[in-house]
């Protein structure tokens, strides 16, 4: 089975830098652990016209992404992050074993 990976790309909201780490810590891993899904990679981009955190979970399942990603759970979470991001994104996509964007 193919290794399949959530990848979540988003900028942080200058000044909620802190509370962006605490949401992240105690709400949104937790709840992506609770779906199912292990986390892969974390890139943090200092420079360039490119997101500023890029992060990949997990899953030989790819049922398990799409359901947890379909779930409203999932939405309620992603509007908790948006008080702390802007330009939210995520995809599935086959884990390549590179960085990927």
């Amino acid at each position: 089975m193919q290794l399949m990976k959530l990848l979540m790309t988003w900028n942080i909201v200058p000044g909620r830098e802190q509370a962006y780490i605490e949401f992240n810590a105690k709400v949104f891993v937790p709840q992506l652990m609770q779906f199912g899904l292990q986390p892969m990679d974390s890139w943090f981009t200092l420079y360039g016209d490119v997101p500023q955190v890029t992060v990949g979970w997990v899953s030989d399942d790819v049922e398990v992404i799409r359901q947890a990603v379909a779930s409203s759970e999932w939405a309620a979470l992603v509007e908790r992050l948006d008080d702390f991001v802007t330009d939210f994104e995520h995809r599935i996509v086959p884990v390549t074993g590179t960085f990927q964007m």
